[in-house]
């Protein structure tokens, strides 16, 4: 049997490269760090869906400040997570103490007295003073924080999400400059958050925007389970465009003429006409606690809200600058079990709020059959 490659030590290893695990890479670095990020998708650019990158009234640091102006362009708007995505990857090139490796699969995670490390599956070990969970909901570091609670739960719904060009909807159809840039209509026991959001390269011209939408579905739990997405109360995956039947989007077509005004209508129909959507069981995790010794969790590994609070990307930022501010006094000096516990002390009260503030809306929404 071959022996493992170890790689030489980092000050912090951070398992993930969504936009929490980006923007902790990026306030580490700055606080001093030299920072590898490890993700294990590949580096083709995702679509996601939409952010609200907006509430700037949070931010109390610089750090969380930097991280708002780097993640929104600047702008107070309703985001795309591929742009937001975009930019942080562009500032993360800037930063030569930062590696981020794709394509690495994280198979363990472990810590002693002196150090964090993982192991991938080609047995190569990533070790730092410090190691950062921020790869989602389904984290592997999260059972090394809460081993007696690793999971986190079903919430009984599905989203269906995606983002279409205002270019493909017919111009009859298109909202004005001076339309609302966010809707929620009802439908029929459920409903639709839409939002317009800039085009790819930031554009707002009437005919370049995109219209995301995001439908609240507590119907089709069934198709969930035996497509694998879901089994027993835990989240497996999300269901691809390719594998949803044909059925269920010819369903979808007949709901949504039904259900939605323009232009809402027009582009849910073109996204199922095209099969350009993705349907995401939603999960939701409170969390006891966000630190174990050398480790600690970010993002969607460290709290799993219902996306209706459109909570989720600011309480990632806030974990990032958070973290990243206490960690920097450990550089002077403090240990960084230390530190990490002041982050602990002041996050932990605030995401188990955030969670729980949504769980009303999940228990009267989802169906747990």
């Amino acid at each position: 049997m071959c022996q493992p490659t170890e790689k030489a030590n980092e000050s912090a290893v951070i398992v993930g490269a969504s936009l929490s695990g980006l923007m902790t890479g990026i306030a580490l670095a700055r606080a001093g760090l030299k920072v590898t990020i490890l993700e294990r998708a590949s580096s083709k650019p995702r679509s996601g869906a939409v952010l609200q990158v907006e509430s700037g009234d949070l931010d109390r640091s610089k750090t969380a400040k930097l991280l708002r102006n780097l993640a929104s362009g600047g702008k107070r708007s309703v985001e795309a997570w591929s742009s937001v995505q975009s930019r942080l990857r562009a500032e993360i090139e800037k930063h030569p103490e930062i590696e981020l490796r794709y394509d690495t699969q994280v198979e363990a995670a472990h810590q002693d007295s002196s150090s964090a490390w993982i192991v991938t599956d080609k047995k190569e070990i990533f070790r730092g003073d410090m190691l950062i969970g921020a790869d989602g909901h389904r984290s592997i570091v999260r059972k090394l924080v809460a081993p007696d609670k690793p999971n986190a739960i079903f919430a009984g719904y599905m989203i269906w999400v995606a983002i279409v060009e205002e270019k493909d909807i017919p111009k009859e159809h298109r909202p004005s400059l001076h339309a609302p840039l966010v809707d929620m209509p009802n439908g029929i026991g459920d409903f639709l958050l839409g939002s317009i959001i800039p085009a790819t390269n930031g554009s707002r011209a009437l005919g370049e925007r995109r219209f995301g939408w995001a439908w609240y579905d507590n119907t089709r739990n069934d198709l969930l389970r035996r497509m694998g997405c879901v089994k027993g109360k835990m989240v497996q995956h999300s269901l691809n465009a390719p594998d949803i039947p044909e059925k269920t989007l010819v369903e979808l077509s007949d709901q949504a003429a039904d259900r939605w005004p323009q232009p809402w209508l027009a582009a849910t129909l073109h996204s199922i006409e095209t099969r350009n959507l993705i349907g995401t069981p939603v999960s939701e995790y409170i969390p006891d606690q966000l630190v174990n010794g050398r480790i600690a969790l970010v993002g969607d590994a460290a709290h799993v809200l219902t996306p209706l609070s459109a909570s989720g990307f600011n309480n990632s930022l806030q974990d990032a600058a958070t973290l990243a501010d206490c960690v920097a006094k450990s550089v002077n000096g403090n240990s960084v079990a230390d530190a990490l516990l002041e982050y602990e002390s002041l996050r932990l009260k605030y995401v188990r709020e955030a969670v729980q503030s949504g769980k009303a809306f999940s228990q009267s929404f989802g169906r747990l059959n």
